[in-house]
């Protein structure tokens, strides 16, 4: 297995939305998530996936 961590593709952004507002995401490369400011979460990217589970986000301050 390799120690290459697989990279986020920025032109995913242009499909993806928050799914708990529906509104636009910000990328945070380093902290690899994906950030929805109207619903204070941020979406991990893991291996280059988005995992976009309102379960799985963390909340933000």
């Amino acid at each position: 297995m390799s120690d290459t961590e697989i990279k986020f593709d920025r032109r995913m952004l242009d499909a993806l939305i928050c799914p708990r507002t529906q509104n636009t995401l910000s990328y945070d490369a380093e902290k690899q998530e994906l950030v929805s400011k109207a619903a204070a979460l941020a979406y991990p990217i893991r291996n280059g996936i988005p995992i976009m589970l309102v379960d799985e986000a963390r909340k933000l301050d």
